[in-house]
């Protein structure tokens, strides 16, 4: 199984579109930084096709986790993203996972995601994806930015 991750993409390029296989999508991330990026305020939504760790099981779904945002902001955050993608909420740490919410796989709906993150939540949007069985020559075809693959050793 060949794995290419993408890193660093902005939410106009995901909007703009990619056509790859959304069945080959593993995972994605979109990780909120607000200003100034040196005081690591940020919000890390993610989905992963096979489930997220939760103790001793996995959870489907998508997920979120922050890191120095005022606790007073996380139920706004979740009734945000509950209320675009439903699930039961669960919390672990500074997780929150809404179990068994919609989920999103193609370059327009996350990057959709990604934009009305950083209007809402007043921050800048950094997307990664990570792909699994497409060849070199597929991920051309699909758009994606050569520039922006991070090999993952086998």
């Amino acid at each position: 199984m060949v794995r290419s991750r993408y890193w660093k993409i902005t939410s106009d390029e995901m909007v703009d579109g990619f056509a790859y296989d959304e069945s080959k999508l593993l995972n994605w991330e979109i990780k909120c930084i607000r200003e100034p990026e040196e005081e690591a305020h940020f919000i890390g939504v993610f989905m992963y096709r096979h489930g997220t760790a939760f103790d001793y099981e996995s959870v489907k779904g998508i997920c979120y986790f922050y890191n120095n945002i005022d606790r007073k902001e996380v139920p706004t955050i979740t009734s945000f993203l509950k209320g675009k993608f439903d699930g039961k909420m669960m919390e672990k740490g500074e997780r929150i996972f809404l179990k068994d919410s919609k989920e999103i796989y193609s370059s327009k709906d996350i990057g959709d995601l990604a934009k009305e993150m950083e209007s809402k939540f007043n921050t800048k949007a950094i997307i990664s994806l990570e792909f699994e069985d497409l060849t070199t020559e597929q991920l051309k075809e699909a758009g994606l930015p050569e520039a922006k693959l991070l090999p993952i050793p086998t």
